[in-house]
């Protein structure tokens, strides 16, 4: 070696090894979280259910009263008929496609559930919490939804004939081409009912305890314009509605021990990382309030990734996988997500002001309450895309090229700002 070499070289080598060291720590540290975060759900009761409804109502039979998690469950196009479900947590679950006829979902939660197009034809969801629940194009005839909570849902073309709404709290919910021929709205809270006059309610009963979209009591005069049918009852009290059942292991929002997000969000933190390389595998992984703010993840996968609340201000998401993420009040404020795959992604809440969602397919995917001030959805598929109450201003640009308008925004049912353009 040359004399001197070593020396001359020793700053040069302690840099690398300082970024090496963080490239290490930034990977182990993904690693450790998505190993040390259990599943959501209880795997051993899930796959009871999933192998025969029968165990399971013969397991809920012997443990009465026994709250059972099955939060972020996957339970897509499965055949749960008749299955007791009753006071289950089913929290953000897959449910989709699912047969669920004469189901007892009697106080079960199924808060921000993914229930489309499922089968729930008479089962009973009497106390149940869908606050969010996606329930679009589901055939719920002669379903029983008494006392139900149903603020925010999406039950745009779903079936609900004769179902039974008595005292449901349908706040807010998106009632678009819903069939409720028939059904008892009876004291039902429908309060801000989105596009409540192209839903169907020939024949439902209505009475005067009924709160019409207009948050006024409904009348005979408003129940005969509807084909509806009006009755009066005694005047009832403002219903309350139980607090949603939890999991006796969850903690509010996230289920982390104390102190661990601000560990994790210290080992996932990139403002200062070197950036990571495309198609980084993230499939599945919890990076819950992880900080990805500028980071280069173009062409990442992150199939199914819960990134509730994830920091990703100005991050590279060109072209990324974001199939079915769970993204809720993340901050992709002037990300770019052009050509970005975000078919059903949930996306509620979300910061996605300035972001470039060029040619992103947005397929299915729930926008609900996001901030989309600035973004650019040139070319995007917005097919089913959900965008009640998200925020478009004139700095918008839609899939068409063209700038948001006001009555866009009304069709879709999102909020207008009529800011100045800057």
């Amino acid at each position: 070696m040359v004399p001197g070499r070593e020396s001359a070289n020793q700053p040069y080598n302690n840099i690398m090894k300082q970024i090496e060291h963080k490239v290490i720590t930034l990977f182990l540290g993904l690693a450790l979280s998505a190993s040390q975060t259990a599943s959501a759900y209880d795997k051993e009761a899930l796959g009871t259910l999933k192998r025969s409804v029968s165990a399971w109502n013969s397991m809920r039979l012997a443990r009465p009263g026994e709250i059972i998690d099955l939060e972020e469950a996957e339970l897509e196009d499965a055949n749960l008929t008749e299955a007791d479900l009753n006071k289950t947590v089913l929290i953000n679950a897959k449910l989709s496609g699912s047969t669920l006829d004469m189901a007892n979902l009697k106080g079960a939660n199924l808060m921000m559930a993914l229930i489309k197009k499922t089968d729930l034809k008479k089962s009973d969801l009497s106390g149940a919490c869908l606050v969010k629940a996606n329930l679009q194009g589901a055939f719920m005839k002669g379903a029983k939804f008494t006392g139900a909570n149903l603020q925010d849902a999406n039950m745009r073309w779903s079936v609900a004939e004769n179902a039974d709404f008595a005292g449901a709290n349908l706040a807010n919910a998106t009632l678009f081409e819903a069939n409720l021929a028939g059904a008892n709205l009876k004291g039902a809270n429908l309060k801000g009912a989105l596009f409540m006059q192209q839903a169907i309610v020939d024949g439902a009963t209505i009475s005067n305890n009924t709160i019409l979209p207009s948050g006024e009591k409904a009348t005979a005069h408003w129940s005969t314009l509807h084909n509806a049918k009006f009755v009066t009852e005694g005047e009832s009290a403002p219903l309350i509605y139980e607090t949603p059942l939890q999991a006796k292991s969850a903690a509010p929002e996230n289920r982390t021990t104390p102190g661990s997000e601000n560990r994790r969000n210290t080992i996932i933190d990139k403002r200062n990382e070197p950036k990571v390389s495309g198609k980084s595998h993230f499939e599945t992984s919890s990076l819950n309030y992880a900080d990805m703010s500028g980071a280069d993840l173009h062409n990442a996968n992150f199939n199914k990734a819960n990134m509730r609340s994830a920091q990703m201000r100005g991050t590279n998401l060109q072209g990324a996988n974001m199939e079915r993420a769970f993204l809720k009040g993340a901050d992709l404020s002037k990300s770019n997500l052009s050509h970005a795959l975000l078919y059903r992604a949930t996306l509620t809440n979300a910061n996605m002001s300035g972001a470039n969602l060029e040619g992103a397919s947005l397929f299915e995917a729930d926008l609900e309450g996001a901030n989309l001030d600035g973004a650019n959805m040139r070319g995007a598929n917005i097919m089913d895309t959900n965008f009640t109450n998200a925020t478009l201003t004139p700095r918008t640009t839609l899939p068409s090229g063209q700038q948001a308008t006001s009555s866009w925004a009304t069709l879709n049912g999102a909020i207008f700002l009529k800011i100045s353009q800057q």
